[in-house]
């Protein structure tokens, strides 16, 4: 009998940076299969996600701000 997986899964952390008053962090959704950016701003205490392309991920973790649409 095979196990489902379960539907409320957290998206998983893959990397975390700092860059001056910026954290970065790399998402990936496990059920999606998709990555995620998010930027937050230590200062303003803003925060922004988005959505990344699989094969774009570790570029936008990266370069977040050459990846905002």
């Amino acid at each position: 009998m095979a196990i489902a997986a379960p539907t409320n899964t957290i998206p998983r952390e893959l990397a975390r940076r700092s860059s001056g008053e910026l954290d970065i962090i790399l998402f990936w959704d496990p059920v999606a299969n998709s990555t995620s950016v998010e930027v937050y701003h230590l200062s303003t205490e803003e925060t922004i996600v988005f959505p990344v392309a699989l094969d774009q991920a570790l570029d936008a973790f990266h370069h977040p701000f050459a990846h905002l649409g």
